[in-house]
């Protein structure tokens, strides 16, 4: 059976390669290629999910709606389609890239980094989820501004990307199902020719 693996950047977010993604985060995680997800219903309330307990970075902590990796060869839109369905049983999700470029690099206490070109993806969706708990161990709707408010203040334990992707998404406008929207041409580098 073949372990799912994850591509691996340059520091011009151009593909290099591949690996394991079992293995690919420790405390020298190589740049790589990852996306983040936030799904809004109608109304403007963002699902917010709780890491489970056996992911390998920030386990048991709030976060945006899904998080994950595209496989090489996998344009990343499709990757999240994937995942949203995967993880939060969402089967009529779109997702709409609002942030293209967005990167970090954290580190856990236990030395274990996060370093990933993630772009952002938005979702709007009244569908009811029915997340994976497997990935998801708790789940609720939040009203954005509130989340946004609970954020900046510190109220609320969060993902260290997830925060800092409030901080960039709010600049978009208030209302997050009317964020423009970006061309995915802005994505990071081509795929990778999928491995067999």
């Amino acid at each position: 059976m073949t372990m799912p693996q994850v591509v691996l950047l340059d520091e011009q977010g151009q593909p290099v390669g591949a690996t394991e993604g079992a293995t690919v985060h420790h405390s020298r995680t190589p740049l790589h290629l990852a996306f983040s997800c936030y799904v809004f219903t109608s109304d403007a309330k963002l699902l917010l999910t709780l890491r489970g307990d056996r992911t390998r970075t920030w386990p048991g902590i709030w976060t945006n709606s899904c998080y994950g990796h595209p496989a090489p060869g996998e344009p990343v839109s499709a990757a999240v389609t994937r995942t949203v369905r995967a993880e939060l049983g969402l089967t009529a999700s779109v997702p709409e890239l609002v942030l293209p470029a967005f990167r970090y690099r954290a580190v856990m206490d236990n030395g274990v980094a996060e370093n990933a070109v993630a772009p952002v993806f938005r979702v709007v969706t009244d569908e009811r989820p029915t997340p994976d708990p497997a990935a998801i161990a708790d789940f609720e709707w939040a009203d954005w501004a509130d989340f946004v408010y609970a954020v900046n203040t510190g109220d609320i334990s969060l993902s260290p990307w997830c925060r800092l992707q409030v901080a960039e998404l709010v600049t978009l406008g208030e209302d997050p199902t009317r964020w423009p929207t970006a061309d995915e041409c802005l994505l990071p580098g081509g795929p990778l020719p999928a491995t067999r």
